[in-house]
């Protein structure tokens, strides 16, 4: 249970990035990214090798291996790629850019989507009851958090935020949203940023 409290710890303090760019203070954004994703990325190894195994056929880990390393691929490409690294992570302030290309045309926060993804896989491959208790916690935790940050705070900090909303979907995709993201790949449009 420590472990899962320490995700859970990790979360909150990458979602406290929010404030930090909205006040725009010096210095504590990358602390703040840094401890929370270091603190995340030990809890999620703990969970996977600590604990009681749950009875899956063995033949479900390899499935699970790979379903692990294709959505944190993707959920780090939806973070940390398609999203301007430097102003989201580092630097004070907001960067002010609302990215609505690419995976943001899928959903809103589709690194919930493939976070979620990415905790089923590590229980299939760990067989861990921890992996997949901390995997239903974080994920609500996470779902409630991205709630908050999408109706009160993305709007304060991006604009044209509240259009974004009326057209794709907060976390589940829709024909519509598909449609508009598969679109987007058949024209070869690599950029995730809305251009004005």
């Amino acid at each position: 249970m420590n472990y899962i409290l320490l995700g859970a710890a990790g979360f909150l303090l990458m979602h406290l990035l929010d404030f930090a760019s909205m006040k725009g203070v010096l210095v504590i954004k990358p602390v703040l990214w840094l401890l929370g994703t270091g603190m995340l990325v030990v809890a999620a190894v703990m969970t996977a090798v600590t604990g009681p195994e749950l009875p899956l056929p063995l033949w479900l880990a390899p499935m699970g291996w790979v379903l692990l390393f294709v959505s944190v691929y993707m959920m780090v490409y939806s973070l940390y790629v398609a999203l301007p690294f430097g102003k989201t992570y580092v630097e004070p302030g907001s960067s002010g850019q609302l990215v609505t290309g690419g995976l943001y045309r899928l959903v809103r926060h589709p690194w919930l989507l493939f976070f979620a993804l990415s905790m089923g896989g590590l229980t299939l491959a760990s067989r861990s009851i921890l992996a997949l208790e901390a995997g239903i916690i974080w994920t609500v935790l996470s779902a409630g958090l991205v709630y908050l940050q999408d109706r009160w705070i993305f709007p304060r900090m991006f604009p044209g935020y509240t259009a974004y909303q009326k057209v794709t979907p907060m976390l589940v995709p829709t024909k519509n949203s598909l449609s508009a993201f598969l679109k987007g790949l058949k024209r070869n449009k690599l950029s995730e940023v809305q251009t004005k």
